[in-house]
């Protein structure tokens, strides 16, 4: 992307709401400032050497004034940086977005905006309120709750009444009283059906169904707070038949997920999907080692010496074949080796890379593998593994005639920069569940948060992975400890929605 500031829509907060541009353009920036609506998943999509800077504005406190805002995006554009200018939902929906496009156009300042899904469309459709309906409405309106000063003289309630159509207001709760009774004293029948939708589309949405002449106590009563969209409008009825999102069976769900980052991606969504808010905190910093890259070479190449090539997870797989891509190794040599697996994840990581494992082992554990791999023909193993891997496989194949040799090709070590979120991840959140899908990815935890807050670790219902990991983890802990019944993230997310 060229020098250039881009003015970009983050949509109402659902990670999966933002526009495939809006990504493109978080992964450019050479500076990113954003708003506190902004999801803040959305950062971790940044390049290391870009520069964040919070502008959060929140109704009555701009931790940043607007004048410094615009400063700031014409003083990192004069010094070469693309600039991306990060809101939640739309630039150009009440963010403001048109005043610094203004600016930014007057200083001779090259600019685009980038749509977002706006909450007044988007966070309704989440709370199951569709802004028009054949049976219901035929338009919509989108009104600011405050804007400038004596901003109230500028709507035209008596006009705003009588629409049939949806009224969706932004920002207004800390107006409800005004608004109500503007709209009731012209006109609008005071039994009307209203909704709020606070934090819609994120894991703590919460809908709460009114009437217009019972809006304020709502409000008071349910002690509903900014961000809320309030809507007013027939279309309200169908939010109890309509609303999927808070129906979903993980919904307000705090799960805590500790694989290595790169690996919490499938679980992460598969969890989402059913409605949870999920906290990643990978516990495990997993590296290729470049001491064994050579070793691989010379092993890859009197491969012909080899019966059996053995992975027992997907980091194994991934790295060894790395290496082979590395040195331009020609996987058709692998025709005369038997390949083993262990573990849905490790099988699928050789499928992706066309090969089709020979042998694999049901359940999730080396000594299962090894007893699978010994029912045929004794031979010679090549074993790649992380270095903290455990030693059965070998000791079995060995007792059995096997010759093993074991190479290992990546560390596996605590990842001591998650060590300050730790803690506080467990005592401002009230986690329901965490998983572990490996021994080291329990054992780091304990080693992160320290034996003095194992109690917070207690309190949550621990879903395991592979009869290891739920024996380590019992050595430690004894209670509330679950097995997912098969070796699979599926798994793992169907014993949760079973334990509700």
């Amino acid at each position: 992307m060229s020098n250039k500031v881009y003015i970009v829509g983050a949509g109402p907060g659902d990670y999966g709401l933002i526009t495939l541009k809006a990504v493109e353009c978080i992964k450019n920036a050479d500076v990113l400032l954003y708003d506190r609506l902004v999801n803040p998943d959305f950062l971790e999509l940044k390049k290391d050497t870009c520069e964040v800077i919070y502008v959060g504005k929140e109704s009555s406190n701009h931790i940043v004034p607007q004048d410094q805002i615009n400063r700031i995006l014409i003083d990192k554009f004069n010094e070469g940086k693309t600039v991306v200018r990060l809101k939640g939902g739309d630039p150009y929906v009440f963010g403001r977005g048109g005043e610094e496009a203004e600016t930014l156009y007057d200083e001779g300042i090259e600019f685009e905006v980038v749509p977002g899904v706006t909450s007044a469309v988007g966070g309704l459709c989440y709370a199951g309120i569709p802004v028009t309906h054949r049976d219901y409405s035929s338009s919509f309106h989108i009104v600011t709750g405050h804007s400038k000063k004596d901003d109230q003289n500028e709507i035209n309630w008596s006009s705003l009444a009588k629409e049939k159509g949806t009224l969706i207001f932004l920002m207004g709760i800390g107006n409800i009283e005004h608004i109500v009774k503007q709209l009731i004293d012209n006109g609008k029948e005071p039994n009307t059906p209203v909704g709020f939708v606070s934090w819609a589309t994120r894991y703590n949405q919460k809908t709460t169904l009114s009437t217009l002449k019972d809006a304020k106590a709502c409000v008071e009563r349910e002690n509903i707070k900014a961000p809320t969209i309030f809507v007013v409008g027939d279309v309200v009825k169908l939010a109890d038949k309509l609303n999927f999102f808070e129906k979903k069976p993980l919904f307000g769900k705090n799960i805590v997920i500790t694989r290595s980052r790169a690996k919490n991606s499938e679980l992460r969504k598969k969890l989402e999907e059913k409605g949870a808010r999920v906290i990643e905190i990978p516990t495990i910093d997993i590296k290729s080692m470049e001491s064994s890259k050579s070793i691989i070479k010379n092993k890859i190449n009197g491969i012909n010496g080899y019966d059996y090539l053995a992975f027992t997870s997907y980091n194994s797989v991934k790295y060894f074949f790395d290496i082979l891509k590395l040195y331009r190794f020609d996987l058709r040599k692998l025709a005369n080796v038997k390949i083993c697996s262990i573990g849905a994840a490790t099988t699928r990581e050789l499928e992706d890379r066309g090969v089709l494992p020979d042998i694999t082992s049901e359940r999730f554990d080396a000594v299962s593998l090894a007893g699978e791999i010994s029912k045929n023909s004794i031979g010679k193993v090549l074993f790649p593994c992380s270095e903290i891997a455990g030693t059965d496989l070998q000791k079995c194949l060995e007792n059995k005639g096997f010759a093993v040799d074991r190479v290992e090709i990546y560390s596996n070590k605590v990842n001591y920069s998650e060590r300050e979120r730790v803690v506080d991840a467990f005592r401002n959140s009230d986690v329901d569940f965490i998983t572990f899908t490996s021994s080291s990815t329990f054992e780091n935890m304990i080693e992160l948060m320290g034996h003095e807050n194992m109690e917070l670790l207690e309190k949550c219902k621990i879903i395991s992975i592979g009869d290891i990991t739920t024996k380590t983890i019992k050595s430690k802990i004894s209670n509330n400890v679950f097995q997912s019944k098969e070796v699979s993230m599926e798994s793992m997310v169907e014993k949760m929605i079973e334990l509700l």
